[in-house]
């Protein structure tokens, strides 16, 4: 099986394809937003990605979602819940981490099929 990259940088690539399974990189949203306008941004950003990849959001298997700060979980989890189409809702994590920097409130990875 072939491995594909796609937006690759120096250090990482936004997709990489491993037969019918597509990776994103672990996407963060614009700084100095709220954890709304940032899960937000992170969403429009994953489906712009799924596309370049040949899929979409109703095949998302996987998504693991760190917040800054727990606290906010029903923040980040409204603009989810608008988001996710409802019967193809993945397995799920949220934790709190420490990200990139303190201007980064949300980062979303997520693991879909083809």
């Amino acid at each position: 099986m072939s491995i594909r990259r796609i937006d690759v940088g120096p250090r990482m690539s936004q997709i990489v394809i491993h037969g019918n399974t597509v990776y994103l990189a672990g996407q963060v949203g614009e700084p100095g937003g709220n954890v709304a306008s940032q899960t937000r941004d992170i969403l429009t950003t994953i489906d712009e990605l799924l596309a370049k990849a040949g899929t979409d959001k109703t095949k998302i298997v996987q998504a693991i979602i760190w917040l800054a700060d727990m606290s906010t979980f029903a923040e980040m989890n409204s603009e989810w819940d608008k988001w996710v189409p409802q019967g193809h809702t993945p397995a799920r994590a949220t934790g709190e981490a420490k990200l990139a920097g303190p201007e980064y409130l949300v980062e979303i990875i997520v693991t879909a099929a083809i």
